[in-house]
């Protein structure tokens, strides 16, 4: 497998930059796309379409490949895979819900390979308002799947503007649903590592009322003021924080307690003054407990690549493509050292590499399964076997 990244600022500048990979000869069968919702989507996959490249993308909150970043731009990894080592699959998530519309993905995938892996894209919130649960969509895939399926990805952005987020296949489209690459790991293999760097602080808490994704009351007070508190942040001048959870809530997650593996990252994305509670992107339960959390110190770049270098090592094998799923909380609380982060991750590997900043991404936990993450860099690296 031989892998290419480009970038552009335009559907005119991703053309010029693809007629000059073929211009040499280059003759790939698959584009990876991470793009703005700024930019003309349905532009992007025609122009690979016509050259009988098949298209599978999502929408970002920023966007990168090696040696460049951009927000607002457009970036694609170039495979010359083997049609027959992968399948595209997009699913919109209808009246049957995640349970559903994951059963069918994971039905698809298992009747095209034996033993599938995935590149998984979903959106996060539709134009509607319509969220999806990170955390459900992965816990049916693998109840269905087992835990031994590899599977690394992202949940769409859209410029941090919460308006919308898309994932496509060609020329379909969804802002409610998921798009998979399926991988015949057979013929492909993959290899990453999901890492956060957000350290607990001070005694576990419990949420004692929850509904769905609201958070009412953490230990028997109001959510919202809780977690104010936490923040020194006076309540009385929430109304004048009008940003505040586009912002600053993405630096303090909740770290949700989870028997047997590491804790469930959960951002708060907004509130409801009138209840006194505070919405998460996920999903939480009553009696679930959490430790508060806190930033990253500057150490934690070379924590992540130390991992890398370390997998790298172990495994002792090299790659063929780098792709990178990086929360979007990390970009604003790491600033220029997310961009470092990746290219490190591009150094180590020395291969091409692209990626984009999520609202939550899937891969592979330090403990070795596959979950739902958020404030991490998810990465995985493709190599034809």
């Amino acid at each position: 497998m031989k892998a290419k990244t480009i970038h552009g600022d335009s559907p005119e500048e991703i053309q010029a930059a693809l007629r000059q990979s073929l211009s040499e000869g280059y003759l790939p069968t698959l584009a990876i796309v991470f793009i703005s919702i700024k930019q003309d989507r349905e532009a992007v996959s025609a122009l690979f379409n016509r050259e009988g490249i098949q298209v599978i993308g999502a929408t970002s909150s920023g966007e990168f490949v090696e040696g460049h970043e951009s927000k607002g731009g457009i970036v694609a990894m170039l495979l010359d895979l083997d049609p027959s080592s992968y399948r595209i699959i997009l699913r919109e998530i209808g009246d049957g819900g995640l349970q559903e519309a994951a059963a069918d993905l994971l039905g698809q995938a298992q009747k095209a390979f034996s033993n599938p892996s995935f590149i998984l894209l979903s959106t996060f919130h539709s134009e509607k308002g319509i969220t999806v649960d990170g955390e459900s969509l992965i816990h049916h895939i693998m109840e269905l799947a087992g835990s031994e399926v590899n599977l690394f990805g992202g949940m769409a952005g859209d410029d941090i503007t919460f308006t919308g987020t898309f994932v496509f296949a060609d020329s379909q489209v969804t802002d409610y649903g998921i798009a998979a690459l399926v991988l015949d790991e057979n013929k492909i293999g993959l290899r990453g590592v999901a890492l956060s760097g957000w350290k607990p602080i001070g005694i576990s808490r419990t949420i004692t009322k929850a509904v769905g994704n609201m958070v009412l009351t953490i230990d028997h007070k109001p959510a919202l003021e809780v977690y104010l508190r936490f923040l020194g942040i006076d309540f009385a001048s929430l109304e004048n924080q009008i940003n505040f959870f586009n912002t600053e809530g993405v630096h303090y997650p909740l770290q949700i307690t989870r028997e047997g593996k590491t804790p469930m990252f959960c951002n708060p994305i907004g509130y409801d003054e009138d209840k006194g509670a505070l919405i998460l992107e996920s999903e939480i339960v009553t009696g679930a407990q959490f430790h508060f959390s806190t930033p990253p110190d500057f150490d934690i770049v070379e924590t992540i690549l130390e991992k890398a270098d370390n997998l790298k090592e172990k495994t002792g094998a090299g790659a063929d493509a780098l792709l990178i799923f990086s929360c979007a909380g990390r970009l604003s609380a790491l600033g220029p050292m997310a961009q470092q982060e990746n290219d490190g991750l591009h150094e180590i590997w020395e291969v091409p590499m692209a990626g984009f900043y999520t609202y939550g991404e899937f891969g592979k936990a330090v403990h070795g399964e596959h979950e739902f993450h958020s404030t991490t860099n998810s990465w995985v690296v493709l190599t034809e076997k």
